[in-house]
């Protein structure tokens, strides 16, 4: 295999405000491409955005960025994609836990902004790439065929994020922070050693359109608190809530339930029911998680035609299981070698033969160990 890309390119960097993707933007240019600095305005009102630790899309994301494209000497722009994030992203969100589901806004935002509205209209202005600051790797198979791969530096890697991405998306993508196992303490040394003012800004790691990280909040504020029950695994009525949105899979803290289990031991949540408006909880052991039916699958290449063994990740910073699994009419069912927990429909589930990403598909329905288990 080999890294891509090997000629020049006229490139589109987008840049967030944020360390990593200044340097990759300062790495492209020093590799020779023709970069041009675009930051993403997400947001109609970008002073209700989270500001001092984002790196996203804020206004003060906006100028960080430019001052970062001056240093550089690259051009530099600002593009309006507010209407297109807000319908693909926050909308999305909102319905997703409106649904009893819990959705993954980054991995979304890279599926539906940077890597189809920002794609989409870069090559349509006759740019060849777009780079983004993602540890991850674009290498060519030796079919010929673009392959994305985890990152050099496991700890740092996002495959996971951009396992939304197909073939041809890949083909036009630039990751020049993942060929290499680079520290983000080096990234950072880098970003110095460039004269970039955002060598020393904190990471971002919450939601960016939520400014005050309550996402409960911001869900009642939109969905409107409705009031409804918390049972246990017999139907037993345990307290109430205000707003079953309000919960994920396997949440253990904030159920608010007065009478303890008759072991003694944590509830976790076990099931959410938006039509009835219930959360179901129980014990840790209900949680166990055999396999799964997914939907949506998009592949990074060739979908597979049969059943494979593959290793899963099922959340941004989780670890990898075990699993087989078989494209079947249009979905994707996934067994795993061992029960796993903290599964919970509209998650993303991402597949892995070695370090190269096979595809994604969204969480529809899970298979509980526990006989009896939602």
């Amino acid at each position: 295999m080999t890294e891509t890309p090997q000629r020049p390119l006229r490139v589109l960097a987008a840049m967030s405000g944020g360390v990593d993707s200044a340097v990759a933007a300062a790495r492209a240019a020093e590799a020779g491409h023709d970069v041009t600095g675009v930051h993403l305005a997400l947001s109609a009102n970008p002073q209700s955005f989270r500001t001092g630790a984002r790196g996203c899309c804020t206004i003060e994301d906006s100028r960080d960025a430019r001052r970062a494209a001056d240093v550089i000497g690259i051009p530099f722009y600002v593009w309006d994609l507010a209407d297109r994030f807000r319908e693909d992203v926050v909308e999305d969100f909102i319905a997703e836990y409106e649904a009893g589901r819990t959705p993954n806004p980054c991995l979304r935002c890279n599926e539906k902004i940077k890597f189809a509205a920002l794609l989409d209209k870069a090559l349509a202005l006759g740019f060849d790439a777009v780079c983004t600051g993602h540890y991850a790797k674009v290498v060519v198979g030796e079919d010929g065929n673009r392959e994305l791969h985890r990152a050099s530096d496991m700890a740092k890697d996002q495959s996971y994020v951009l396992g939304v991405l197909d073939e041809k998306q890949l083909a036009h993508a630039l990751f020049p922070l993942g060929d290499t196992v680079t520290t983000k303490d080096e990234i950072r040394a880098e970003a110095e050693r460039r004269g970039l003012a955002v060598a020393r800004k904190p990471d971002s790691h919450d939601i960016c359109f939520i400014a005050d990280g309550d996402t409960q909040g911001f869900l009642a504020g939109r969905l409107g608190k409705a009031e409804g029950d918390i049972v246990d695994e017999s139907g037993t009525r345990l307290g109430t809530h205000e707003g079953a949105y309000g919960f994920t899979i396997g949440q253990r803290k904030g159920l608010r339930i007065g009478t303890p289990a008759p072991d003694g031991k944590p509830r976790y949540v076990l099931d959410i029911s938006p039509v009835t408006n219930t959360v179901t909880v129980g014990p840790a052991a209900a949680l166990d998680v055999v396999g799964l039916t997914a939907i949506k699958p998009r592949w990074c290449g060739t979908a597979p035609t049969g059943p494979g063994t593959y290793t899963a990740q099922l959340r941004a910073h989780g670890g990898e299981t075990e699993a087989t699994a078989e494209p079947v009419d249009g979905e994707l069912r996934v067994t795993f070698t061992e029960p796993v927990r903290g599964v919970a429909p509209g998650q993303a589930i991402v597949l892995y033969d070695g370090t190269r990403v096979v595809g994604s598909a969204t969480i529809a329905t899970t298979t509980r160990a526990t006989a009896g288990a939602l």
